[in-house]
Parts: structure tokens; sequence; C-alpha cells
């Protein structure tokens, strides 16, 4: 009887042990509450999260996706409080995942998305070191969890970006991939990101959203080809209107690609439910935008930026442009009072940053004009830029940095219009009078010319301009610039 009494003590125990076995369950509530988070609805993903947790206290995935929802509101807003909260919640949570059933291809995926995810916050906070080590985490977990399940298509959307950011390190920054062992490939990474675009095996699916999410950036920023950007947009139809997230993408891409105005549509066109989480950064991109187009409200979005904005990026340079609108409207007091700001408020940790208080402890204002033509250039109205270019020549300007600049506004805006003999021959002009100085001019020069002629094929001479882009020293935007060139290099050699 003992022996029978034991023997179902233990039966029971075991039935008990494997009723409470951890799961990664991603239903079709999780698989909601993913999406809501991705559009930005956070409190919706998160009261459905809620719900399944109470259902399925075993399921990992609600836990998986509370960290997606964190770091929104972590990366965007750099609220300082809220990260003081929240930052315990990284142990918790790859506690959790690890408590997983560890023959689940979920088990390794959801740890290195976390930390993933977690460094680039920690960026956002100034613990660089720990971010670094961080993500070579996270990129060795991905990797491993690739070779255990290929078919795991999620693993190539994460190895792949990773790998081609790796390929692009500043050789500033060089040393900290070499003592980590991080090795990139832009061609590679790209495949691997594709592969995870075109799949449609259903772990893809899932994650298709995110997926082009990564695709859009590192079409632009890395392999410099817009053209695919907005056709993967406008051919899957990306839905800017109702998810904040696609929005706030355009709209920075637009802000990047001299498409102001359908940064502007983006922004200003989208569903303004109170499902959606307040994301001061938005103004940001809003007062940038509308300044390009040189819209006398642009100052007041730039002005709620600084207002509601906790963090330190950015800030300087949003300083930088409100002092710039007040200044062509001429209004020289408001101009100067946020132009001392730039002083002592934000930091330094992008090139945009560090050039905005270079200019602010130089204490001189750009030429009116040339400023008002950098504004419409950059935000792609090239035709009202080239008008008020009209008549002029350099010998009109006074200073040789107004000179310089005069030629390579001339260039950029040729190079848009696909003006490409114009292009070459003022962008050639900059960089030869430009060499020397701490403009980023030269060095922009010489990496447009790179560009033109890799669109027309010719490798040879594009590698010379891409490297005369590296071989420039000391002048503004060096790293971001840096990156692009090294990127075209490693493009022309099939890397």
């Amino acid at each position: 009887m003992r022996v029978l009494l034991a023997t179902i003590l233990l039966l029971n125990l075991s039935l008990s042990l494997s009723a409470r076995q951890k799961v990664f369950d991603f239903n079709p509530r999780c698989q909601q509450a993913y999406d809501a988070i991705m559009q930005l609805r956070l409190n919706v993903g998160l009261q459905l999260l809620n719900e399944e947790k109470k259902d399925n206290p075993d399921n990992l995935i609600p836990y998986y996706l509370d960290n997606y929802a964190d770091f929104f509101q972590l990366f965007f807003n750099e609220d300082p409080n809220f990260y003081s909260q929240r930052k315990k919640m990284r142990a918790e949570r790859l506690e959790l995942m690890a408590e997983g059933p560890g023959e689940s291809p979920y088990y390794l995926y959801t740890q290195a998305a976390i930390k993933f995810q977690w460094a680039l916050v920690k960026v956002k906070f100034g613990e660089r070191w720990d971010a670094v080590w961080e993500i070579r985490r996270a990129y060795t977990a991905f990797r491993d969890n690739q070779k255990k399940y290929p078919s795991f298509v999620p693993n190539n959307m994460m190895v792949g970006a990773l790998q081609t950011v790796f390929g692009t390190i500043p050789e500033g920054y060089k040393w900290i991939t070499n003592i980590l062992g991080l090795r990139g490939s832009i061609k590679q990474g790209m495949q691997n990101v594709q592969l995870a675009v075109d799949s449609n095996s259903p772990y893809a699916q899932l994650f298709r959203e995110e997926s082009y999410f990564y695709y859009c950036y590192l079409k632009l920023f890395i392999e410099n080809k817009p053209e695919q950007v907005w056709q993967l947009i406008n051919e899957k139809k990306l839905d800017t209107k109702n998810n904040y997230l696609y929005a706030l993408m355009v709209a920075q891409l637009s802000m990047n690609n001299q498409k102001s105005q359908q940064g502007i549509t983006a922004l200003t066109e989208r569903n303004r439910s109170a499902e959606y989480v307040d994301i001061a950064w938005e103004n940001y991109l809003l007062g940038q935008l509308k300044l390009n187009r040189l819209d006398d409200d642009a100052t007041a979005y730039l002005e709620r930026f600084l207002a509601r904005f906790k963090g330190r990026f950015f800030v300087k340079e949003a300083l930088q442009k409100l002092s710039w609108g007040y200044y062509i409207k001429g209004n020289l007091d408001m101009a100067n009072k946020y132009r001392a700001q730039i002083l002592t408020r934000g930091g330094t940790d992008t090139d945009a940053d560090k050039q905005a208080l270079k200019e602010a402890k130089a204490g001189t204002w750009p030429n009116p004009l040339l400023l008002r033509v950098r504004l419409l250039s950059d935000g792609g109205f090239y035709s009202e830029a080239l008008k008020l270019l009209q008549g002029k020549k350099a010998g009109d300007f006074s200073t040789s940095s107004d000179r310089l600049e005069y030629a390579y506004r001339l260039g950029r805006i040729y190079d848009e219009m696909n003006y490409d003999q114009n292009a070459i021959s003022m962008y050639e002009v900059t960089a030869r009078l430009g060499a020397n100085r701490t403009e980023y001019f030269a060095a922009r020069s010489c990496l447009q010319l790179g560009y033109i002629y890799e669109k027309r094929g010719d490798k040879a001479n594009a590698q010379v301009w891409f490297q005369k882009c590296l071989d420039m020293e000391g002048h503004d935007y060096k790293n971001s610039l840096d990156q692009r060139a090294k990127a075209g290099i490693l493009r022309l050699s099939g890397n």
C-alpha cells in the first residue's frame, strides 16, 4: 500500500510539474498584441498581453513582447525616470525566457532580441560600453540560433541587420569591433534581410512588419538605394495612417532623402487616436521637415519637441534648427536665445549635435540666402532653391566659406535634378577648394561623386572618390560620412 501511495504521489507531482512547463506560444492573441505594439498602440497591446498572462500564465511570449513596449518608449522618448523604473526588467525577462523549453527556436531568439533592444536603449542613456557588450551577446545568440534552426527566418532578419551595420563601422570605432570579434558584410547581411522580407514561411509572415522596418533603414543609410526603399513602401502599401511607427519611419527616411513633402504628409495625416503612445520625437521630425519647406510654424514644432523631450540626443541640433527658423524670419533676439542654449543643453553623441555645438561656439550666422537654399534643397524643393541662386556667382559672396558652400549647394541641386555633368563640375571644385577645411562640403562632395560614378557603373572612379572622402580629416560629420563612403567601397568590391 505504501509503495502504491508513493507511486501515486510521484505521478501527481510529475503531472503537476508537466502542467506548469513554460512555453513559447505565439498564439493569435499574442500576434494581435505584437501588431498593436509595432503600430505604437502600446496600451492596446499591453492589455491583450495581460489577458494572455491571466489565461495562460505559463506562456512566455507576453513577457517577451512587454520588452518591445518598454523599448519603444525608452528609445524614442529617452525619459531617465522611466529608464530607472524599467531597467530591472531586462534581467527579469531574460530569466523568464531561460525557463522556456530549450528545444524551441524562441528560446535563444527571445533572449537575443531582449539584449539587442536593451543595447540600443543603453546607447541612448550613455552606457556605451555596456551597450557594445550587449550587442555582442545578442549577435552571438542570434548566430547560434541561426545554426541550430536555419528555417527560423527571424534569425536571418536580425543576423542580417547586424552583419550589415558591422560591415560599415567607421575607422574611429573599428577597435571596438576588433576587440569583440565582430565582423560584418553588407552583401551577406542584406541577403539575410532580403530573405526575411521575401520568405513566405509562417515565422517570416509573423515578423514581416518588423523586417520591412530593418530593410528600409539599411537600404537607405547603408546601401544608398532609396529607389528600392520607396518601391517597397509603395508595393507593400505600408500603412502610415494607422501604423504610427511606419509614419515616423517614413518621415525620417523622407527627411534624409530630400522628400520633406512626403514626410509632412505621413505625419499630419496619421491616425491620432488616443490609443497611440505619445512620441515627442515626432515634433522634432515635423519641425525639421517644415523648416525645409520654410513654413512659418516650423519653429512651433521644434519648441514643442524641446519642451517635452526628456533625453539628450538631437537636442543641440533641434536648438540649431530652431535658431535658424527665427534667424530667417529676421527675429535675431529669439535666434540668439536658442543658439545660447546649444552650449548647455543636450549631448554630442551624434555628428549633427556636434556640428550644432561647433557653430554655436563660433558665434557666426550662416549666409541667409545660402541657408534658405540649403533648407529648400534638403527638403527636395530644388526648383525653388535654384531660383534663389539665379544670377549669383561665387564672387558675390564675401567669405571663402560662403563661396565654398555656394559651389556645394549648386552641385547638390544639380545632382538631385539629374544634371550629372553640372553636378560633377561643382563637386570637383568644392572637393579641391575645401580639401583642407573643417566644413563638410568637400568630403560630402567626394561622397556624392562616388555615388554618381557608382550609378554610372564606373567603379574605378567611384572607388577613387569614396576613398578621397575617407582620407579627408578634421571635418564636420566625419563619422557618418566615413561610414557611407566605406559602405560604397564595400558595395563596389561585392562585400
